[in-house]
């Protein structure tokens, strides 16, 4: 779990860095500024979701299923907040109507604030001990 959660973190970071310059630039000339905004959100989350795994996955041991869940839960949120907004911003470049992504943002969003309370959990319980 230890070598995802840092490739993962090392792959979002790389994708949050491409997708940004593709947003700067041939982006810029496509969406409106609200639909640019949105796209940008969705990478600056991204990346802090980068720097929350590849610090986590340097942290946590991966010895019990809650720090593999602190994990998963931003893996998978990241993926659903950050993706989804993507999506969203492109469907009407994409000609496709994509608004059933709606909802998902939100629980991405909810899974990455659980996974940042786990490791709070996480950080108070290892400073009791």
């Amino acid at each position: 779990m230890k070598t995802i959660t840092l490739v993962f973190g090392a792959v979002y970071g790389m994708l949050s860095v491409i997708l940004g310059a593709f947003g700067a630039h041939a982006l810029k000339k496509i969406l409106s500024v609200e639909r640019l905004e949105s796209f940008e959100t969705g990478v600056r989350y991204q990346m802090y979701a980068a720097f929350f795994l590849l610090i986590a996955g340097y942290i946590l041991k991966f010895d019990t299923s809650s720090q593999k869940w602190i994990s998963i839960l931003m893996i998978a949120g990241t993926m659903l907040f950050s993706f989804s907004i993507y999506l969203l911003s492109l469907q009407d470049y994409l000609g496709a109507n994509l608004k059933f992504l709606g909802p998902i943002t939100p629980l991405g969003g909810l899974f990455m604030i659980v996974s940042w309370l786990m490791l709070i959990f996480y950080f108070v319980k290892a400073k009791l001990q």
